[in-house]
Parts: structure tokens; sequence; C-alpha cells
């Protein structure tokens, strides 16, 4: 009888592959998997829901001088962040690991693109979003208690100077302590700190706060159908003047005497409205601590995004059944002032003052204020985990990808973003930056879809207990409308486009300083 034994036939690399996939795709097994269907769906909705909807559709509306082409910017806005999130959907659920959007980009087009959204998603689209709504929580909060003032320094450092640098002009920021920055630090220390005590103390405050602010805008909605219409403004609004100025032919005014096509207008409209409603792909980055990820993430993806749209919608047919579109800019009433020129853009609180005086007013200021507050905790909550898995990938401080040992949450990486969101709000820069950033937010939504595509051709062998809705079709009419979306800000809104792509590109180099320790992790 012979004693020889074969040798162990050797692993086949199509099995090495896809065993190093399930590693780098796989949920993650340290996490507390504390969010269900509902906590998942009230942080998409939470993250979406901030201050823009009570406040961009004046902006747009000095855009469009329209009534139909103002709901066209926001059903546009709705169609692709709807599209989106049902293509984002299938990645979720092949690819249930915190981080989400970095993951996908890294597994699809590789880690230098993954690297790319994580630099500046820290840099500028996260942290610049917390600081951005935290400052706007301190300006309604100022309403009831006017000491709380941009302009009531308790250290004012410096002014920065103007300067235009090409068609873009920069600086004019102020630079210091405020009661107003103060307020939104304070909610983003306090935030911070408590979501390190477990995801599910996270998930209770985002769910309490997001049922507040979704009822909120429920009730202006509720509000407008039964007591908002007013005459003047139906009449100005609707029947044959719904469709003034909208026809594909008319040409519109976007300054300096530029006229473009109402296609092209539209395109212009979308950084307001595209921003108001995104941060919607923030479920993503929490997709480790998700109970039944390949269920949970496509659902509330689909569930929020449509809530939200949908909502969306309404409240702009309500403040065109409350106020006048058009309006000018001297008017002394509300009417007079109309959507266009509601003043500094608070277009739902003239709707609920034209509704019930000055309470009414004061009712919407409190109604944002808890908008802010849940979105704050939202943004803050799932923006750290992404810096977490890239630290874990040795793309980011070593110490981020360290977990509380006792709450299992990325402490660390919370108290990073927080003191980053800090600077920023002192700063006074971030409204500046994510005036930038727009554009490639849009672009890294196109670049993760296509990514889609290229998963499909390199991991067809991959579960996909979800797949995208509409696929190829729906995805890839995202992709030529996002990417005619941007060529059109290159063209026609150099100020929002240039400075963003600089900074995505400034973290190429950033990439190969880091990619020595990620070799070696």
């Amino acid at each position: 009888m012979s004693t020889n034994v074969p040798p162990p036939a050797p692993t086949s690399k199509v099995a090495l592959n896809a065993r190093d996939w399930e590693r780098r795709t796989h949920q993650d097994k340290e996490l507390v998997k504390g969010l269900g269907l509902t906590s998942a769906t009230m942080l998409v909705m939470g993250s979406m829901i901030g201050s823009g909807i009570f406040i961009v559709s004046a902006e747009i509306s000095r855009e469009v001088t329209s009534p139909a082409l103002l709901i066209g910017a926001w059903l546009i806005t709705g169609f692709l962040t709807i599209v989106g999130a049902l293509t984002y959907g299938e990645l979720a659920a092949m690819m249930p690991r915190a981080g989400g959007q970095y993951v996908y980009l890294r597994e699809s087009l590789g880690p230098l693109w993954g690297f790319l959204y994580g630099w500046t998603l820290f840099l500028v689209i996260q942290t610049g979003t917390i600081a951005a709504v935290g400052v706007a929580f301190g300006k309604f909060l100022g309403i009831f208690w006017p000491a709380i003032s941009s302009s009531n320094w308790i250290v004012h450092i410096w002014k920065v100077p103007r300067f235009a640098v090409g068609p873009m002009t920069l600086g004019g920021m102020d630079v210091g302590l405020n009661t107003q920055n103060l307020v939104a630090i304070l909610i983003v220390v306090v935030l911070s700190i408590v979501n390190i005590f477990g995801v599910k103390t996270g998930a209770i405050i985002q769910n309490t706060f997001t049922t507040a602010k979704v009822a909120a805008l429920l009730g202006l909605v509720l509000f407008g159908i039964f007591l908002g219409r007013n005459a003047v403004a139906v009449a100005a609004n609707f029947g044959a003047n719904f469709w003034h100025n909208s026809s594909l032919d008319t040409l519109h005014d976007v300054g300096g005497g530029v006229l473009v096509s109402t296609l092209t207008v539209l395109a212009i409209a979308q950084v307001g409205s595209l921003f108001s409603a995104d941060a919607w792909n923030n479920v993503t980055f929490t997709a480790g601590e998700v109970r039944n990820p390949s269920r949970n993430l496509p659902l509330s993806l689909a569930l929020g995004t449509g809530v939200v749209i949908a909502l969306y919608i309404a409240c702009n047919f309500i403040y065109l059944g409350a106020l006048p579109l058009v309006g000018s800019p001297t008017g002394t009433t509300l009417l007079e002032r109309g959507i266009q020129y509601a003043r500094e853009d608070r277009v739902a609180t003239a709707v609920m003052t034209q509704m019930f005086g000055s309470a009414g007013g004061a009712l919407m200021a409190v109604a944002i204020m808890i908008s802010g507050f849940g979105c704050c905790n939202g943004l803050i909550l799932s923006g750290a985990r992404v810096y977490y898995a890239m630290a874990k990938d040795g793309l980011f401080f070593r110490g981020v990808a360290r977990l509380h040992p006792g709450y299992k949450t990325p402490a660390l990486s919370l108290m990073v973003q927080m003191v980053w969101t800090c600077v920023l709000c002192i700063s006074g820069s971030y409204g500046q930056l994510l005036d930038y950033i727009i554009f490639a937010v849009l672009l890294f939504y196109v670049l993760t879809i296509l990514g889609l595509f290229v998963l499909r051709r390199t991991h067809p062998e991959a579960d996909r207990p979800y797949k995208a809705v509409g696929y190829p079709i729906l995805p890839a009419i995202y992709i030529v409308m996002a990417l005619f979306i941007d060529i059109v800000l290159l063209r026609y809104k150099p100020q929002y486009t240039w400075p963003g792509l600089f900074i995505v590109l400034l973290g190429v180099p950033v990439y190969y300083i880091w990619r020595p320790r990620s070799a070696n992790a």
C-alpha cells in the first residue's frame, strides 16, 4: 500500500478572486447591526431634508421666470434622484459594507476613484454641508433670540478680501467666532459625541427628528391646500400663465445678457434643487450596520427618496398657490415680492406668514430648525463611516479605523469629522465651498452609476439580491442627463464648477502620498 499522499489541488485563480471579492464587499463583522428598515429609511429622508427646500425655490424662480419651469426643475431633480437611488440599490445590496459609495467606486473603477470621492466628501461635501446646516439653524434661532447673529462677534479674526480668478470671484469671508456659528459648533460637537454612544442612539435621534420634519412638510402642504390659496397668486401662476416662458424655443437671460435655451436654463437651475435633494446616498455609508442589507438598503433608498421628492414637488405647488412667482426686490408686501424675492429667500416662511401672519413665520422657523438639527445628525452619523472605511484601507489616518471598545462606533472618525467641520464654521468658507462642489457631486454620481455597468461585466457571478430597475436604460439616461447638466454648468456657471474640479484633482497627489501606507497596511 502506497504511503504517497497526492499534493493538494491548487486553488484556482477564480476561487481566489471570488474569496477576495467576498472579503472586500462582505458586511463588516465588527460593527453593530442596529439599523432596521425604518431607521434606514429615516436616515435617507432625514439626510435629504435640510433647509434647502424652504429656500432655494426663490433662486430657481429668478433663473427660470416660469411657474411651469419651476415645477419642471424639481421634476428633473426628482427623476435623477429616484433613478440614482434605484440604481444604487443594486450596489448597496451586493456590497453592504461601511463606506458605501466609496466602496462602490473602489471596486468598480479602482482605489484612486474611491479615494477622490472620500477626500472630497471629507474636505467639503459632508463637512461643508454639516457646517452650512448648523449655521442655518443658528440663523433661524436668531429670529427668537436676536443676540444670535452673524454680526455679533465674539472674536473676529479677519475679513478675507474679494479677488477675481478668471470668471470667478473668491474670498469675502469673515473668519472668526460669532454667536451664530457658535451655535453651529455646539450642535456639531454635541451630536458628534452623542453618536459615539452606539448607532442605535444616533438612530433614535434621527427617527425622532425626521418624523417631526416630515410632519412639518406635510403640514405645510395640507395647510396650503386648505388655507393657503391666494386669489392673486393663483391668477398669476396658473391657467395660461403657468406656461409663461416655458416653450422650448424661449430664450432666458442667465446674467450679463447671455441668452440660453429652456433646456439649458433647467440644467442651470439644478444647482439649487439637486443640492436640496442630495445626501440620499448617506444610508449606503452605514451599510455595515444595517440588518438584512440586501432587502433593507434598496427598499430604504426607494421609499425615502420617493416620499421626499413627492413632498418637495407638492411644496412648490403650495408656494405657487400662495405667492406670485414673479415679484419685485423693492416690494413692500409678501405678494409684491413674490417667490422670486422673498426676504432672504425664505419662501416657506413667507408662505406661512401669508397664511397665518407672524405666528406662521415663527412656526416655520421652528420647523426649519427641527429639520436642520435632524439633518446634521444624519450627516454626522453617516459621514464618519466613510473615513473609517478609508482608514481600514490605509487611505486615511490609521487611528480612524479603530472602533470604540464598548459601543463599536467609529469614535475617532466622528471626532476628526467634528474638528474639521468646526474649522469650516469659523472660516466662513463653507458657503462658497458648497457652491463649488455641486458639479463634483454630480460627477461622482455619474462615475458610480458607470461603475454598475463595469461590475456587471467584471463580476457577473457576484450575488445580486436586487437588480437596478430599468437597467440599462434608466441608468444610461441618468448618465446622459447628469453629464449634460455638468457640461452646462462648466460653460455658464464656471464659479460653481472649476473650483470644485480643482478640489477633486488636488486629491490625486494626496492619494499617491497615502498609497505606500495602503500597500503596507
